[in-house]
């Protein structure tokens, strides 16, 4: 099949970057499509159509975030990495003093006691890296 859309049109099949299969394993060449497939399977993939149970709107709080357990927190974050929307480094954070430890440590607790996450901090970038051509 690959050989004859290679005749056809005279380019290759696939390249790293210039397709992708649909849902029925169709191969999708045009970009407008290709760019409405990933839309498709970025809400597919994180749409949440569970249902919500009882148990999970009783009062379920615990005990506080300690400021020691923020710091342990960004202890373990990797240095080096990108950045996402907010622009915050790791290296940032992990300049944070006392006051801004604090001030993480509070919002934290908020969101943990009323269970809303401001929606700026729901945001993020993905970025779709391709996998190595397969030979099928």
């Amino acid at each position: 099949m690959y050989k004859n859309i290679e005749e056809i049109t005279g380019k290759k099949a696939c390249s790293s970057t210039g397709c992708l299969k649909a849902k029925n394993g169709d191969i999708i060449i045009d970009k407008e499509r290709i760019l409405e497939r990933w839309a498709e399977y970025i809400e597919e993939l994180f749409n949440d159509n569970r249902k919500e149970y009882d148990v999970m709107k009783r009062n379920l709080a615990g005990p506080p975030i300690l400021k020691d357990e923020v710091r342990a927190a960004i202890r373990k974050m990797k240095s080096g990495k990108a950045t996402g929307p907010d622009k915050i480094s790791v290296e940032l954070i992990e300049a944070l003093e006392d006051y801004g430890i604090e001030k993480t440590t509070n919002l934290l607790n908020e969101i943990y006691d009323t269970g809303q996450i401001p929606t700026d901090l729901t945001k993020s970038i993905l970025i779709a890296l391709p996998k190595k051509n397969r030979s099928n």
